[in-house]
């Protein structure tokens, strides 16, 4: 067969490998399939709340990577299957079917890498909101959980809005420079430190319904003895853990999809990603400030993908765009370590500590 760089630019680059109305049944397995592993999560593996310890957060994030991995190898032998027996593919002049198999698959793994290497700026507010609103540590990989669970429906809607968008070049070259600016703000930019109280959505909801001073157990919501409901701060953060989530979201999906213009590839390698969140929360969530650089080589990253969408996509391969994130990522991480940061009190953070001793 023809090789890739052989088949018609404009063909290739015009057709779409995974339309919905073919794969809508992939979509709903590969739904199904992430319902199953959260039901095993909560339902078996995390019945009883508990504080997530370093070595259990290492071991799940272990499994999630390996089933992200797994799943993108059986996504390649798939598409190797798939394209074979499509005659609307075979049809394109020079197609190569082994050739588009392993660029898709590439394209899975650089989405992944940069959603996962994102996820961590995510960390960081999780950290704060946490520690604001003193939930134990037992309590923790609950609100997380469900934390996760909206954001992968944010997550869905927001990809199904970008892939009607990225149809128009405009967008697409809108995107590009978005992201450009946020990777300059992400490395030069202040970081502020979130403010649940002046959330506006919070406020409202605050309207609507009268919060609780007090944690009740694990229960977001109760029902006092004036018969009327009450929301617990276990919600409030939680609610404010969905809004943050969604203003990432922003951020990411447009960085993914200036990797790969499939949505199935978009989708399955964002969920992925966060499926792995909160493990690497409680992986990394006291050692943060030893990761100071990778703020910069997550701003370098943006940069690149976002030069990559708009004036250096003729030019860039996936292969060469996986090489310079993973390469980005860990040459900032390598730097952290090697120029740690000054240590500096952290008045929540201690306080958060105290507080789980004597839960």
């Amino acid at each position: 067969m023809l090789s890739l760089a052989a088949a018609t630019p404009s063909a290739v680059s015009q057709v779409r490998l995974f339309p919905f109305e073919e794969y809508w049944w992939f979509y709903a397995g590969f739904a199904a399939f992430v319902c199953v592993l959260l039901a095993l999560d909560l339902g078996v593996f995390h019945r009883q709340a508990h504080a997530v310890r370093f070595r259990e957060a290492l071991a799940w994030s272990a499994v999630w990577v390996t089933l992200a991995l797994a799943f993108n190898v059986a996504f390649y032998y798939f598409m190797l299957h798939r394209f074979a027996a499509d005659p609307r593919l075979l049809a394109i002049p020079g197609f190569d079917v082994v050739a588009i198999a392993r660029q898709t698959a590439l394209e899975f793994l650089a989405g992944y890498v940069v959603e996962y290497s994102l996820s961590v700026d995510n960390i960081f507010v999780f950290v704060v909101v946490l520690s604001y609103f003193n939930v134990p540590l037992r309590l923790q990989h609950r609100v997380l959980f469900f934390g996760i669970l909206g954001a992968l429906v944010f997550r869905a809607i927001f990809i199904a809005i970008g892939a009607a968008l990225m149809k128009y070049k405009l967008v697409v070259y809108f995107f590009g420079i978005f992201l450009v600016f946020t990777g300059i703000r992400l490395m030069f930019g202040e970081e502020k430190q979130p403010n649940p109280e002046g959330n506006t959505m919070i406020r409202l909801f605050r309207r609507w319904m009268p919060v609780s001073r007090e944690l009740h157990g694990s229960n977001f919501f109760f029902r006092a003895e004036n018969r009327r409901w009450y929301a617990t701060p276990l919600f409030i953060t939680l609610l404010f853990l969905e809004m943050t989530d969604i203003v990432f979201a922003v951020d990411s999906v447009p960085a993914i999809f200036a990797l790969t213009k499939e949505p199935l590839v978009v989708f399955t390698s964002n969920i992925f990603a966060i499926l792995g969140l909160r493990n690497l929360y409680f992986l990394l969530a006291n050692a943060m400030d030893k990761f100071h650089m990778l703020k910069y080589g997550l701003g370098v990253v943006l940069i690149f993908v976002g030069l990559k969408m708009t004036i250096l996509h003729a030019y860039v391969t996936i292969q060469l765009s996986l090489l310079v994130i993973v390469s980005v990522i860990a040459v900032s991480i390598i730097l952290s370590l090697l120029f740690p940061k000054p240590p500096e009190y952290d008045e929540h953070k201690h306080k958060h500590k105290h507080e789980d001793k004597h839960s």
